[in-house]
């Protein structure tokens, strides 16, 4: 048993960094978007914040999106609250009162508690519907905008012509074991997608950042036939228009478009949002993204295995390769980030990193979790 088990490790390591060697090419291939002098400010955006309970931060949202390097009369701002129990919808309404482009809508006029497991998809599909701007930007309420956001988005819609526009996000760093944790996962996953997206290979984006043509949004039918998935707002959308559409499907790849956005502040509300996102994975049509998960699943599980059956030099080598190999792919990445720093804590996060993705990989599927006060099955 231990033989075969040493075998399959093997392979499973010699897959695992062959991915990760690929990813580390196409991640370096990768040029910085690079603006043009006569970019002129011709896209009229509506950005769409979808907001639960998030009083604490949605007013410093809006404001960073205000503050954009962009004519205001070039973009509009939609928050549609989500049945929130706290001040953020009139924290909203305030806003809106001040700034003529700040528009608050609430989810409760257009459908009941209960109605629907995907709120955030209904919350943008109400927002797009009656959306002024021909182009839609989608981000969180916990986040914060760069300046030169909305510039550096109009130039590379001018330039490349896309329906769908994936780019880079990224946790604001603070103190403790727990974010700093984050910081590194998260780091790999960005990686990832900034890497795939770039080649062509997989569906990947984050809704913290993101854009889309309202008419392609429209043309594919929004999110209909992934309307009763609870998650996936951005990947599903992103594969829909890329398996559907003629036009490109790109990756804005600029330090100054990195969005930030909030880490979760405890281990129990950074296991449910992993859940969250590994739940989705069952309905992937993007045969790619579920070898590549189921890969880096059972070579997670295999370290289990490896010490439940004690075999210890096995582990130990296996480990050693895969410290290696992603540290390799990390080392650009974290340049892109500024965060090399915090790569010299990598490897003390390894037996972390792969409990929680044996966990979140196996409840995503069987477990109801929670998430902004709602039991999510």
């Amino acid at each position: 048993m231990v033989y075969l088990l040493d075998w399959a490790v093997a392979i499973l390591t010699i897959l695992y960094a062959g991915i990760l060697l690929a990813y580390r090419y196409w991640f370096g291939k990768m040029r910085l978007f690079q603006l043009s002098q006569s970019n002129q400010a011709t896209t009229h955006f509506t950005v769409i914040i979808p907001a639960r309970n998030e009083a604490a931060n949605i007013k410093a949202c809006v404001e960073s999106i205000l503050a954009q390097d962009y004519p205001s009369a070039a973009f509009e701002i939609i928050v549609i609250d989500d049945f929130s129990e706290d001040d953020t919808a009139f924290i909203v309404q305030a806003l809106s009162q001040q700034f003529p482009q700040v528009r608050l809508l609430q989810l409760k006029d257009h459908c009941k508690e209960g109605e629907t497991l995907a709120y955030k998809k209904k919350a943008i599909e109400i927002a797009v519907s009656v959306a002024k701007g021909d182009w839609i930007l989608t981000t969180d309420a916990d986040c914060i905008v760069p300046t030169r956001w909305l510039f550096l988005y109009n130039a590379y819609i001018q330039e490349q012509q896309p329906s769908f526009v994936a780019a880079p996000v990224m946790f604001i760093k603070t103190a403790g074991m727990l974010n700093q944790f984050q910081l590194l996962d998260f780091l790999a996953l960005q990686g990832i997608t900034a890497a795939a997206v770039g080649a062509g290979k997989h569906s990947m984006s984050n809704g913290a950042n993101l854009g889309f043509e309202k008419a392609a949004f429209i043309a594919v039918g929004g999110y209909q036939g992934v309307d009763h998935i609870a998650s996936g707002d951005d990947m599903f959308l992103m594969h829909k228009m890329k398996q559907t559409l003629h036009k490109p499907v790109g990756y804005l790849f600029h330090p100054d478009a990195i969005v930030l956005t909030a880490a979760m502040d405890t281990w129990k509300g950074f296991i449910m949002q992993r859940i969250r996102w590994a739940s989705k994975a069952r309905y992937y049509d993007d045969r790619s993204i579920t070898v590549v998960l189921t890969l880096v699943y059972l070579f997670n599980l295999s370290f289990l295995l490896l010490a439940l059956l004690g075999s210890w030099s096995t582990l130990i080598i296996a480990l050693a390769f895969k410290t290696f190999f992603e540290l390799f792919f990390l080392e650009p990445v974290a340049k892109f980030f500024k965060m090399k720093p915090e790569l010299r804590f990598f490897a003390c996060y390894q037996p972390i990193h792969i409990v929680y993705n044996i966990a979140a990989g196996l409840f995503g599927q069987l477990k109801t979790y929670s998430w902004k006060g709602r039991k999510v099955k």
